[in-house]
């Protein structure tokens, strides 16, 4: 699976991404806003997650599509954005992403988060996309509230990290509200 934009490629994560994710994912500030990514952030958890996404990649009906993000100019990861939980059933799913440090502040993720917003309502026909972001993370709540999410509550304590106990915001998108 891929797809592309003026400078970007989001692609199905292979082997030879590994050391390409532990070495971005391995950050103090990647780890602590990320339900996921523990941190330090080994080569071992890496492999892990490639493992856990080549197995979900085979499925015949994925419910999970974690999509490296890549600059086109050299292919190579410096993050994931992801549509977990994908419910075909009830139409829904739940967005996440990660970006390497040295990558932000490019307008990367917004870019990729628009595709995959497109993939979800169009190509899925998902009927809502959900999210969350820890209180403070500034940045995802900007880029929540950028595409048209609305906050739906928060979630006392959802994520701890190193006895830190942390709220996040709920955030919610339906395709009607997409489409405007």
């Amino acid at each position: 699976m891929k797809l592309t934009t003026k400078r970007l490629i989001l692609r199905d994560i292979t082997r030879k991404d590994t050391k390409d994710i532990a070495e971005n994912a391995n950050n103090k500030e990647v780890g602590y806003y990320t339900e996921a990514i523990p941190y330090p952030y080994s080569l071992k958890d890496a492999k892990w997650f490639v493992n856990k996404c080549l197995k979900e990649q085979k499925e015949k009906q994925r419910k999970n599509y974690d999509f490296g993000i890549a600059l086109n100019t050299n292919n190579r990861i410096i993050g994931v954005i992801s549509l977990d939980s994908v419910d075909l059933l009830n139409k829904k799913a739940t967005m996440g992403y990660w970006l390497g440090k040295k990558y932000r502040k490019q307008g990367i993720v917004s870019e990729a988060e628009k595709v995959v917003l497109n993939f979800g309502f169009n190509k899925l026909k998902l009927n809502k996309i959900k999210g969350e972001a820890v209180i403070t993370n500034k940045a995802s709540n900007s880029l929540f509230k950028k595409f048209g999410f609305r906050k739906i509550g928060i979630e006392k304590k959802e994520l701890i990290k190193k006895n830190e106990k942390l709220d996040a915001y709920m955030y919610e998108l339906l395709k009607e509200e997409w489409k405007k």
